[in-house]
């Protein structure tokens, strides 16, 4: 059987024609990438998707979506698309649709993840457990947080909104960037800081710290910098996002009573080299009374080039079985 996978984001918008076999394994074919400032709806990415691969499209669908799944209409955080559940599948031409938020799809495909798409990133290099609760946290655009339970041969992928819980700063730089930040939001929630924008803000605190002017730079100039270590107020802004990504990463974990984490997101990929030799995995494991619990859970980073299409088509197989 054969369906669309989609993962829908403010920036773009990724298909994929997915290949589901008797067993409920999915294979992905060739990903599309289309810019959703491109078009004006979902329809007509879908309809561009088709044209660019030159076939009819199959009548199923698996799409993640950049918005909490709920209510009448879907509203995509970056953009200006507006979808509705109730008359999507009609409009795409489909007669069986999933809908997931996009970090649900992220938690699909972690779930279903084998070794090789398992990057060790720290704590003892050992696989994922088969009965526990697995924390996944994803740095990105914002920070994306779900979990996996597992119990008795079972799981159920939870997607939550934890990237939005309050910041905790832990030393005077972290209530510096905390600071510069109130200036800002009447409210400052951790995904400011441990997302792609927060490096820009902690660069800037820094610079403030040490005298020194900010070059005018977008994100993603910095963050290059920042990764090949050619500018020492990037690079210092870096071991600072670790530093503080690990105390986030290890509040989720313990507040989800995990046994494992997964990191994902576009800049958890980016970190892979970075991430082990930071102070992450200190800050991770620093919670007081529970340091021992903490430093027994294995860190993993999902490789996978795609999970958000294939967490959409692995949450499709859930909801419709594998002979849709």
């Amino acid at each position: 059987m054969e369906i669309v996978a989609a993962d829908i984001g403010g920036t773009n918008a990724r298909f994929a024609i997915a290949t589901i076999d008797d067993d409920g394994r999915v294979t992905l074919g060739a990903p599309v990438t289309l810019p959703t400032a491109g078009h004006a709806s979902l329809p007509l990415a879908w309809a561009a998707f088709g044209a660019a691969i030159g076939r009819p499209l199959p009548p199923r669908a698996g799409i993640a979506i950049a918005a909490p799944v709920r209510g009448d209409t879907l509203k995509l955080t970056n953009n200006n698309w507006v979808m509705r559940p109730a008359t999507l599948a009609g409009e795409l031409g489909v007669d069986a649709l999933t809908l997931i938020n996009d970090f649900g799809a992220v938690g699909h495909a972690v779930a279903h993840a084998g070794p090789d798409h398992l990057l060790h990133i720290a704590g003892p290099d050992r696989p994922l457990p088969a009965d526990g609760v697995i924390s996944i946290v994803g740095p990105g655009t914002g920070l994306g947080v779900a979990y996996v339970v597992r119990r008795a041969s079972r799981q159920w992928i939870v997607e939550t909104e934890g990237g939005h819980v309050d910041f905790a700063p832990l030393d005077p730089l972290e209530e510096a960037i905390l600071a510069r930040l109130r200036k800002q939001h009447r409210r400052v929630s951790t995904e400011r800081i441990c997302a792609g924008p927060g490096l820009a803000q902690i660069h800037a605190t820094i610079a403030d710290m040490e005298g020194s002017a900010v070059r005018p730079r977008d994100d993603k100039a910095l963050w290059t910098a920042a990764l090949d270590g050619s500018d020492p107020l990037a690079a210092a802004a870096l071991d600072r996002f670790c530093l503080s990504l690990g105390s986030v990463a290890g509040d989720i974990a313990l507040a989800q009573g995990a046994s494992a984490l997964v990191i994902a997101g576009g800049l958890g990929a980016r970190l892979r080299d970075h991430l082990p030799r930071s102070g992450f995995a200190s800050r991770f494991v620093a919670k007081g009374r529970y340091e021992a619990m903490m430093a027994a859970m294995p860190i993993k980073l999902i490789t996978h080039a795609q999970p958000g299409l294939l967490g959409a088509a692995m949450a499709f197989v859930e909801q419709h079985g594998h002979a849709a």
